[in-house]
């Protein structure tokens, strides 16, 4: 299959097989309950070579750990026929000569290391940075598991590599800057509603945005992008980000990326595409980073945020308040009122409070409480003693380490010793990474076990469309041409097209819909004609 600079549909040598009917996720209409998922860049390096290249480094990352799990090589082909990555949610289409190659997701390159994982992930080289991209979830919880589990599988890329004879040591890092002027993401989607006018998701964000940080602050010694400047700060995302809108991710980074490339249905559904979060290693901050996320987005879908709570220079405002740990810095709003980060936080909750009690048809409950209830904890918390969060938020856990040292030391912020801590906290592996010594210590507030995690490593999430993708990469694998969010692409012994299986729908293909039929058909012909035949 090759790539086109524009993709109409299948090409014509490829077959589509529909996943037989199923349920619509229904957007609009859903509290924390949604379709969403959790991208992470690792920082990679191999000590004392400085200038090894990451690019071939993040390919043997990636390889090595497909090889020991057995997915073989032709699945390193992405399916990239229904990618998009130029349309932009305002209403147009970057023209591909004026796009920055980084913009250019869907152009395949044969030359780096490409997977789908059995549990339903993508396994991938993305900007010189192996990336982990979470299968598909629905509920906040499910985020924390699935993400951990891009954790441990990064953990064993780094093993395996180490085993191979005369291999560089290669070092992986869930972090978001190198502290030299390099920032890498950890991006976050999110399925709604196409009738939700993207100026009101814009307006409403914004200030969402620009204030969620000091919950979901990963933590980061230095300012400026280049960490020149002394001192601490709630994230290490925000001093990059230097405008309000754009289709852009690597450079002229936005507080809202217009990306409508939906993976989905395109005229039911948005994803919106979030750039401007930090790699969180504590459940508490993931739970939060999703769930209040989504509730926000459901005020928004539902027409239920009417107050103009828009923030002047937002982009100021944003860096303003990572640059002040104690939580005290104001940004102007324009009506005119000064507040600080807590106080927006509060209004959203506030106004999620009223949203969920005059709606009172909450499909999952249980979760949505959980989500009000560490929300209201931690803006609690973080208003009479921010340093009572240090087991739920990374940024405040980071803080607290770092002036320990600080205090045993006698160390400044510009002190060379601090950054490599920094550094040093967000190493995957156990006996290096800082926070894992914390949380081997009964030190952070877990939300998930080991146990659910090991698990989610091999299994795929069951209410959603990569029970099917991840099930026919571990039935099937020797079959699997190439996948994709929305599609997996199989060659048949016997046909000369080949098979595409569209799951456009991300609550189709479930394992509740297809669980039985995978399990039961002894080979992919078997399953194409059972997914053929209506129930």
């Amino acid at each position: 299959m090759t790539h086109r600079d524009a993709h109409p549909g299948p090409p014509a040598s490829v077959d589509a097989v529909e996943v037989r009917p199923g349920a619509r996720v229904t957007v609009g209409h859903m509290t924390v309950r949604r379709i969403m998922g959790l991208e992470t860049e690792f920082g990679i390096s191999v000590p004392g070579d400085p200038m090894a290249n990451p690019m071939f480094l993040s390919g043997q990352v990636v390889s090595v750990y497909a090889a020991a799990n057995g997915i073989r090589s032709n699945q390193s082909s992405w399916d990239y026929a229904f990618e998009d990555p130029l349309r932009d949610a305002r209403g147009w289409q970057l023209d591909r000569q004026a796009a920055d190659p980084s913009q250019l997701t869907d152009a395949e390159d044969p030359t780096l290391a490409n997977v789908v994982l059995p549990n339903g992930a993508r396994y991938y080289v993305d900007h010189a940075h192996p990336e982990y991209s979470s299968p598909e979830v629905t509920t906040p919880r499910d985020a924390i598991v699935w993400d951990r589990a891009g954790d441990a599988i990064a953990l064993e890329s780094v093993r395996l590599l180490a085993e191979r004879p005369g291999q560089q040591p290669v070092n992986l890092y869930k972090n978001n800057a190198d502290g030299k002027g390099q920032s890498y993401g950890t991006h976050e989607n999110y399925l709604m509603s196409r009738r939700t006018p993207f100026p009101a998701i814009v307006k409403h964000l914004i200030p969402f945005f620009v204030t969620r940080q000091v919950v979901t602050g990963a933590g980061r010694v230095g300012i400026g992008v280049d960490s020149r400047g002394t001192g601490y700060q709630l994230s290490q995302r925000s001093d990059f980000f230097e405008t309000e809108v754009g289709l852009e991710t690597t450079l002229k980074r936005p507080i809202i990326n217009t990306r409508d490339e939906p993976h989905a249905v395109a005229d039911r559904y948005r994803r919106l595409h979030v750039i401007i979060g930090d790699a969180n290693h504590l459940d508490v901050a993931t739970l939060l980073k999703t769930g209040t996320t989504s509730l926000v987005l459901g005020m928004i879908e539902d027409g239920w945020l009417r107050d103009d709570w828009s923030v002047r220079r937002p982009v100021s405002a944003l860096q303003r308040v990572s640059h002040d740990p104690t939580l005290t810095a104001t940004v102007e709003l324009t009506d005119g009122r000064t507040v600080t980060a807590l106080d927006v936080q509060w209004m959203y909750l506030e106004a999620a409070r009223a949203w969920l009690d005059a709606r009172g048809d909450d499909p999952e409950e249980e979760a949505t409480a959980e989500v009000m209830s560490w929300w209201e904890q931690v803006l609690t918390r973080l208003g009479t003693d921010v340093m009572s969060c240090a087991g739920l938020l990374d940024w405040v856990a980071k803080l607290q380490l770092l002036e320990g040292y600080r205090q045993r030391d006698g160390l400044a912020w510009d002190d060379h010793r601090l950054a490599a801590i920094d550094i040093q906290w967000a190493d995957v592996r156990p006996e290096k990474g800082l926070v894992h010594r914390l949380r081997d210590r009964g030190r952070l507030v877990d939300l998930v076990t080991p146990e659910q995690v090991r698990e989610a490593r091999g299994t795929p999430p069951e209410d959603t469309r990569a029970w099917f993708r991840g099930s026919c990469v571990r039935r099937f694998s020797e079959h699997v041409f190439s996948a994709s969010w929305d599609s997996v692409v199989f060659d048949v012994p016997g046909r000369s097209n080949l098979q595409r299986v569209p799951i456009l729908e991300p609550e189709r293909g479930t394992r509740a819909q297809v669980g039985t039929l995978l399990e039961q058909s002894v080979d992919v012909e078997e399953l194409l004609r059972g997914l053929a035949t209506p129930d």
